[in-house]
This record gives C-alpha cells, sequence and structure tokens, in this order.
C-alpha cells in the first residue's frame, strides 16, 4: 500500500484514528519521478511539500553564475520541499530534482491547512517535523562555521552513508560547500 511508510512516519509523533487516517491519505496524491525530474524550479512558487516513499531527490540553489550548491537530501521516509516558498507561497529559492527513479506523496499547501481544521493533531506533527529540520540546518551551519572540510565530510558518511553511496561526488561537495577537486583530495587522504 502506497501509504504504509508514510503512516509510519506520522505515528513517530501523533496517533489517529481511522477517520483522521482516512482525512490525511484522501490529500495526497502520489507521482511517479524519473532521474532529472523537476518537482521544482527556483523562481517558482511552491505548491507542495513532498515525503519521499522510495528514492532520492536533492534540493539546491543554483547562483548568477549557475553554480549549484546542494541544499539537502531527501531519501525514502523523509520530507522535502522548499519550506520558505511553500510557507509563504513567494518565488522558491531551490529547485527540487529526482536523483533517481523515485515515489513520492505530494500535499499541497491548501491541503494542508484545511488539515489542520480537519485534524488539528497535524500542526503538532508539522511542527515536530518544521523544528527538527531547524536544528538539523542549525548544526550544519555551526559544522560550516567550526570544522574543517575532512571534518564535516566525516560527519556527512558517519551520519548519511546510505546517502553518500547513492549520489554523486560533486553533489557532495556541493553540499559540504567544497570544489569536486578538493573532495577528491580528501578522500585520496583516507
Amino acid at each position: 500500500m502506497p501509504f504504509d511508510l508514510i503512516l509510519k512516519n506520522v505515528a513517530k509523533h501523533i496517533t489517529l484514528d481511522e477517520r483522521e487516517t482516512g482525512c490525511f491519505t484522501n490529500l495526497l496524491r502520489k507521482v511517479n519521478v524519473s532521474k532529472k525530474d523537476m518537482l521544482l524550479r527556483q523562481g517558482d512558487v511552491c505548491k507542495y511539500i513532498y515525503f519521499v516513499n522510495e528514492g532520492a531527490l536533492r534540493a539546491y540553489y543554483t547562483d548568477k553564475n549557475d553554480k549549484e550548491t546542494t541544499i539537502m537530501f531527501g531519501v525514502s521516509d523523509w520530507w522535502i520541499t522548499d519550506m520558505y516558498s511553500f510557507l509563504n507561497q513567494q518565488p522558491a529559492l531551490m529547485n527540487l530534482e529526482g536523483l533517481e527513479s523515485s515515489e513520492v506523496l505530494e500535499l499541497s499547501k491548501k491541503d494542508l491547512d484545511q488539515l489542520y481544521l480537519d485534524v488539528p493533531k497535524f500542526e503538532r506533527f508539522f511542527r515536530i517535523i518544521i523544528q527538527n529540520a531547524y536544528v538539523r540546518e542549525q548544526v550544519r551551519v555551526i559544522h560550516n562555521l567550526s570544522m574543517t572540510a575532512e571534518e564535516r565530510y566525516e560527519v556527512f558518511m558517519k551520519k548519511y552513508p546510505h546517502i553518500a553511496q547513492r549520489v554523486t561526488q560533486k553533489q557532495i561537495a556541493s553540499y559540504l560547500g567544497i570544489t569536486p577537486e578538493f573532495l577528491s583530495a580528501i578522500r585520496a587522504k583516507r
């Protein structure tokens, strides 16, 4: 069933009865994503938050010189979106791209707002999800300010070995804020 994984994800933080489960799952739409498919382009308004049922995605920023910086990855059992654009309905700061054939469940901003009214405990669920994401990003910023590139790479490899196996070295380098050549030098030392 396409909702098993997302319901287990939700159950980590809230308990749903049958009616609440139906309210939630009726709002979800399954989307198949191919490698290189764009779910969101920088500058467009983000209309959905995505739950990765299977596969892998990445969110990245492209600067005026077309340099890509990976902001985050999204793999099975993770949520991903451009939160700024999604919550504020403003132009997206990031692109969302399929890294491999993936299946996501999308929930629109309009439907999420309705879900908060129909099943108020989802406010708690998404508060926890957003808090956890904020903490993760805060720690990442501190690591970027206080650690060497080698140390950041070690942390990434220990924390996300399942992601490291699925993405390119170029994408890891852009996530760490270093060049692919520098990453190659770090890896050669190991």
